[in-house]
């Protein structure tokens, strides 16, 4: 890959965190509301659970990019 290349992915990545960030606060919020106007107690466990996996999940994407951003930063010196 040239440096450039390598540039422009790892620009990508950081909007695909930046983006995956967002997602998980509206993901938080609308889970939230559920939980408000849950019913009955097990509903609520449930969207509670369901918070903390769906959250979790957005963490590891983020994680994800950012091993990918730091792979790319290596090839990128590696290419100077």
């Amino acid at each position: 890959m040239s440096k450039e290349s390598i540039r422009k992915s790892i620009i990508d990545l950081r909007a695909n965190i930046a983006r995956e960030r967002e997602l998980k606060k509206k993901d938080n919020q609308r889970i939230a509301g559920y939980v408000r106007s849950a019913t009955t107690p097990a509903s609520k466990a449930r969207y509670r659970k369901d918070k903390i996996d769906v959250a979790a999940r957005h963490d590891r994407n983020i994680e994800t990019y950012k091993r990918r951003i730091e792979s790319l930063q290596r090839d990128l010196k590696n290419c100077k």
